[in-house]
């Protein structure tokens, strides 16, 4: 699994202090990020999958477990990158990719209760749910900070940082090859970082939500954005410490 990535490295004093050892170790921490976003994705799309299973009020167990969870990700993160972390050791950042897949499979278990009770229908465990409390929880474990953003947020916790609307406005500029990832080094809380963000557009199984008409009202309550299938949605951000 290898996408498009705009390596942007800062000029001037203070950036020859943040600037990586090697180059070679610049792509390496870039390809750690990289292999998060597509845990996250891997885990919201298994969540994307499921909504149909989850949301039917005639079922009480609908058998999507944490453990259910786990598999298919580890088995579909080895489909996509060739990496089977179920090997001991396969790759020298297992141990933080292991941390946040047991993140993804305790989100699930946590919501259990709620999605095996019967005669409701919809839950309120959507994709975007999943992923930002998996966000939450894998930031207190690792330090690393991964979150969805958009300019037109719903949440206040996907609120776009001053960086990530800089980002995000790029990514909608026509001239800005779709799909191809920025990722720079920089200071974030006086420590240096890097920050990748990872663009998103509207899959027609997004469009339930936030596609047409603009402005009506989805299944959660909120008004739908009124995107078009390709439309640029957001982006999956990260801040990634450095050591």
């Amino acid at each position: 699994m290898r996408r498009q990535v705009l390596m942007i490295v800062a000029v001037g004093v203070t950036a020859i202090s943040l600037a990586w050892s090697t180059p070679a170790r610049a792509a390496n921490e870039a390809e750690v990020v990289e292999h998060l976003i597509e845990l996250v994705k891997i885990g919201r799309g298994i969540v994307s999958e499921q909504m149909q299973n989850i949301n039917d009020p005639s079922k009480g167990d609908k058998g999507f477990t944490g453990d259910y969870m786990n598999s298919q990700v580890l088995e579909r993160f080895k489909v996509a990158t060739t990496l089977d972390l179920r090997i001991p050791n396969v790759v020298a950042q297992a141990n933080l990719y292991l941390a946040l897949i047991q993140v993804e499979k305790e989100v699930v278990d946590e919501v259990q209760p709620v999605i095996n009770k019967a005669g409701i229908s919809f839950k309120g465990f959507i994709p975007v749910v999943f992923a930002r409390r998996v966000g939450e929880q894998f930031y207190r474990k690792s330090g690393v900070r991964m979150k969805l953003t958009t300019i037109n947020y719903r949440n206040a916790k996907n609120k776009p940082d001053d960086f990530e609307s800089e980002v995000l406005r790029m990514f909608s500029d026509s001239r800005h090859p779709k799909g191809q990832s920025y990722v720079r080094n920089t200071m974030v809380d006086g420590r240096p970082v890097l920050r990748m963000l990872d663009p998103e557009y509207a899959a027609t199984t997004c469009l339930a939500c936030h596609g047409a008409p603009k402005g009506a009202l989805d299944v959660t309550g909120m008004r739908k954005e009124g995107l078009k299938d390709g439309d640029l949605a957001g982006a999956i951000s990260v801040i990634f410490p450095l050591n």
